[in-house]
């Protein structure tokens, strides 16, 4: 679910509108006071499919949402960082893995949760691999073996279709 909508103006503090503004086509938060326009913009969610060997690996989750499922090692980009970074970043926080990232092969759109994921192609680079705080257990698996059924997100699954 996308955050929820400003009530005060993020630049002067007066409380916000919603209204078309001159030369918008949609409503947005406006201030009445400085008619600084409050843009609601997607969150992007980065990570990569890690493969080793001809397998894939997988973090089974150790938070909401999704607890105990599977998924790729993903999440929040950060202000400061690429896309390569982040998704290099999340690797290490779940997986503990270096990786040598390929070429993004999955953009999905999350319009329900105000978000966008991207998905990078990527190599384990040592094969040496333990689950980090946000993972119960990290594993490699054939591309036969992959548990969709149990994998936590949409997304996830899209780019493991799309990978294989």
């Amino acid at each position: 679910m996308p955050a929820p909508p400003n009530k005060f103006c993020g630049q002067c503090g007066a409380p916000v509108t919603r209204r078309i503004p001159e030369g918008e086509d949609r409503e947005r938060e406006v201030c009445p006071v400085c008619n600084f326009i409050h843009y609601r913009n997607p969150i992007p969610v980065v990570g990569c499919v890690p493969e080793y060997k001809g397998r894939i690996l997988l973090c089974r989750r150790a938070i909401d949402p999704r607890l105990g499922y599977w998924t790729v090692p993903a999440g929040f980009m950060e202000l400061d960082e690429t896309l390569e970074e982040a998704a290099s970043r999340e690797t290490r926080e779940e997986a503990c893995a270096e990786v040598r990232l390929g070429e993004l092969f999955s953009i999905v759109d999350v319009p329900r949760a105000g978000q966008v994921h991207f998905f990078f192609r990527a190599e384990v680079v040592n094969g040496q691999f333990e689950p980090g705080v946000e993972s119960l257990d990290v594993r490699l698996f054939a591309p036969d073996e992959i548990p969709f059924d149990s994998i936590a997100f949409r997304s996830g699954i899209i780019a493991l279709r799309r990978y294989l």
